[in-house]
C-alpha cells in the first residue's frame, strides 16, 4: 500500500491593495523602499491549498470564495495529480463546516481511497500548510502592492510553482515539539496569571 498525507487549508481575504503611488526605490546611505500607504481596495482571493507532507509539493488553487466547492475543487486536483498505485490519501485538516459538509462528505464517499483526519480545536500549528502559508506571507505577501486580483493570483500561483522545483518536507523533531508546546504553556501561563492590584492613588 502506498500512501500519501496532505495538509490542507485556506489562506483568506489576501489582498492586492494596489498603491495609489508608485513606490519610491532604495537609495544608498540606508534610505529604504518607500511604499505608499494609500491603496485601492479591489477585492480579495483565497488560497486554498495543500502540502504534501513527505515530499513538501505544494498543491493549490486561488479563488474568489471559499465555499465546499472550491475545496472540493483542490480534492479533485489532488486526486487527478496522484498516480493509482496511491491507495490511501490522508487529508489532515481543521474542523470547519467547508472540510466536513454534505457536499464534502459526499465527495469522499466517491472516493475511497482520501481519509479526512481533523486537529483539535485551537491547535492550528498541528497543521503543517500553516507553517508554508507563514513562508508565503513573508516570501511575496508581506507589503501587499499587486495591480488586481488576476496580477495576485498569478504571483502566488509562481510562487507555488517556484517552491515544487524545490520542494523539501519539514522536518518536525522532539526538539521543536517542545518548543512549540513551551510557547503555548507560556501563553496560558500569561493569560491566568493573577491580576497585581493597583497601588496607583485614587
Amino acid at each position: 500500500m502506498y500512501e500519501r498525507v496532505f495538509s490542507l487549508d485556506e489562506k483568506t481575504s489576501i489582498q492586492p491593495r494596489p498603491r495609489t503611488a508608485p513606490n519610491r526605490p532604495a537609495l544608498p546611505g540606508c534610505i529604504p523602499v518607500h511604499v505608499e500607504h494609500e491603496y485601492a481596495r479591489a477585492g480579495a482571493l483565497n488560497l486554498i491549498a495543500g502540502f504534501d507532507t513527505r515530499s513538501g509539493e505544494v498543491i493549490g488553487i486561488c479563488r474568489k470564495r471559499k465555499r465546499q466547492v472550491e475545496f472540493i475543487e483542490l480534492l479533485d486536483e489532488i486526486d487527478r495529480r496522484a498516480p493509482a498505485e496511491i491507495t490511501l490519501i490522508h487529508l489532515v485538516c481543521d474542523n470547519v463546516i467547508t472540510h466536513k459538509g454534505k457536499l464534502t462528505r459526499a465527495w469522499l464517499a466517491r472516493h475511497p481511497r482520501f481519509r479526512m483526519h481533523f486537529t483539535p480545536v485551537h491547535c492550528s500549528w498541528m497543521n503543517q500548510i500553516e507553517q508554508w502559508f507563514s513562508i508565503l506571507r513573508r516570501k511575496r505577501l508581506a507589503v501587499a502592492n499587486f495591480v488586481a486580483l488576476a496580477n495576485l493570483g498569478d504571483r502566488i500561483t509562481a510562487f507555488i510553482a517556484q517552491w515544487n522545483a524545490a520542494a523539501h518536507p519539514f522536518k518536525w523533531s522532539r526538539a521543536s515539539f517542545a518548543k512549540i508546546l513551551a510557547k503555548v504553556d507560556a501563553v496560558i501561563a500569561a493569560a491566568t496569571a493573577p491580576v497585581e492590584p493597583s497601588t496607583a492613588a485614587a
